[in-house]
């Protein structure tokens, strides 16, 4: 029995509307007169386009992207009868499309497995060519086992030839259509999530985890991506000990916020890494570490700012260079904080061929704290209307009182980044990362000459808290 639309002449463009229908019959037979288009549209609410198919390769001539529904015949022969002449066969490795036999990705198509799958090979030509439309499968009344298989394989609904009026058609086009929308968005989320916890579990792995075993030294840190949805942005450190018993840390920041510059980022903590533990150290560390930011940016305007600190083996002294960062706070035990020199800092990675970073030697005494921070955390508004940054003055000033509160250590961190949003009454635009180490002699003794194994920084990636770090320690600071 044919299909019971007629074939009808295409509508030009200039005569549609909006909310028109498009429906692509697939039927070797479509001569039946049961339903006319102005029925269907009538049933639909809307102008309903036909286009009509006597086999596969029509079809895919046929199959336009204003198409909305494919209504398919299930008894569809795959070879054969006039047009249909030289219609390729409908495997796994078939190609619909133009006029010969292609192969195609068999990967791209779906494989039902079923006793009946080849009743239904049709049907899986069609899915493989049309895998964003909406498909219609019509079969006989009495093959319901064949109907239902059909839905399982990728069909998005079925019709019996023998219930077929206008009103069900226009009904079923309109459920098909919908629903293929709903499925394709559900795909897409899927695949969101699963990319963005891909990512994550990428951005994660990149954090850095301090070396610090048997340095004595205590360390927190606190890191809060200025992109949205991120775990890494601009802003880098990084924590290790050498050999020798020296503790190196370092922090910086590329220029921009969006994922090249955190890639770069990540790249220049590795090499800085790297190099530290070959040995290098001051400018000549700086010099390398400007020629691997040439050779990896992505344009001559990317520069980035870093602070290094070597701590001497009996953490009494320290070697700073200062390549266009803001200086460390530093907070000797009793005394309130304060900002080391930046006088004889050099300019920022990047930006001067041959610039030289001079180091100069900070005397930190017995029980002290040193903040690094980068400048995310200063440039907040403050003020009426915003009109004011927070600035290294402003910082050191709340550091100060916060300590006067008896906060330290982590929680001293967590506050001031608290209070630097709240400051600026809102979500800061840019990166955020600031660390903290320490010496206590007292702790030092109670551990037997050696600090606990640090752990990696919390993030901060809202609206999940911040997971305080197993090991990290309260500080003098």
């Amino acid at each position: 029995m044919p299909v019971p639309v007629p074939q009808q002449r295409s509508v030009p463009a200039a005569e549609t509307s909006h909310g028109d229908l498009t429906l692509l019959v697939i039927e070797d037979d479509p001569a039946g007169t049961t339903i006319t288009v102005p029925e269907l549209s009538a049933a639909a609410g809307t102008r309903v386009r036909i286009r009509t198919a006597r086999n596969l390769t029509e079809a895919a001539r046929l199959l336009t992207d204003d198409v909305d529904c494919i209504l398919l015949d299930l008894a569809l022969p795959l070879t054969g009868g006039g047009a249909g002449a030289g219609t390729p066969t409908a495997d796994a490795g078939t190609s619909g499309t133009g006029t010969g036999t292609g192969t195609a990705d068999s990967g791209s198509l779906p494989e039902p497995v079923s006793e009946r799958a080849g009743e239904l090979a049709a049907l899986t030509h069609v899915l493989g060519i049309a895998p964003q439309h909406a498909v219609l499968a019509l079969t006989a009344q009495d093959d319901t086992e064949l109907a239902a298989e059909a839905v399982r394989v990728g069909a998005q609904d079925y019709l019996f030839r023998g219930e077929l009026d206008a009103r069900v058609l226009s009904r079923a086009i309109r459920y098909a259509v919908e629903r293929k929308r709903a499925d394709t968005a559900q795909h897409q989320l899927t695949e969101s999530r699963l990319r963005a916890q891909e990512n994550a579990r990428l951005e994660r792995g990149l954090l850095p985890t301090p070396l610090l075993d048997g340095s004595g030294l205590s360390f927190a840190a606190r890191y809060r991506p200025g992109r949205s949805r991120a775990l890494l942005g601009g802003d880098f450190y990084d924590v290790v000990r050498t050999p020798d018993g020296t503790v190196h840390a370092m922090i910086g920041d590329v220029c921009g916020h969006g994922p090249d510059e955190a890639a770069l980022g990540v790249e220049l903590r590795i090499a800085w890494r790297a190099l530290t533990l070959a040995g290098l150290c001051g400018d000549e560390l700086l010099s390398t570490l400007q020629q691997v930011l040439e050779h990896e940016r992505q344009s001559e305007e990317i520069f980035a700012t870093l602070c290094t600190v070597d701590i001497a083996p009996d953490g009494r002294r320290a070697g700073l260079c200062l390549a266009g960062h803001p200086a460390p706070l530093l907070a000797r035990h009793g005394l309130p904080a304060r900002l080391l020199p930046y006088q004889d800092g050099g300019p920022a990675l990047g930006l001067l061929p041959r610039a030289r970073w001079p180091r100069r030697q900070v005397e930190l005494g017995g029980a002290w704290s040193l903040m690094m921070y980068t400048d995310g955390l200063i440039e907040g508004r403050v003020g009426t209307g915003g009109s004011e940054r927070l600035g290294q003055d402003g910082m050191v000033a709340m550091v100060n009182s916060r300590l006067e509160q008896g906060l330290a250590g982590e929680e001293l961190l967590e506050a001031a980044v608290a209070e630097v949003r709240e400051l600026n009454g809102g979500e800061l635009t840019d990166d955020v990362a600031v660390l903290l180490l320490g010496r206590d002699p007292e702790r030092i003794r109670r551990w037997g000459g050696s600090a606990p194994r640090s752990h990696p920084a919390s993030v901060d990636r809202p609206p999940s808290p911040p997971a305080r770090a197993a090991g990290a320690q309260r500080l003098p600071l």
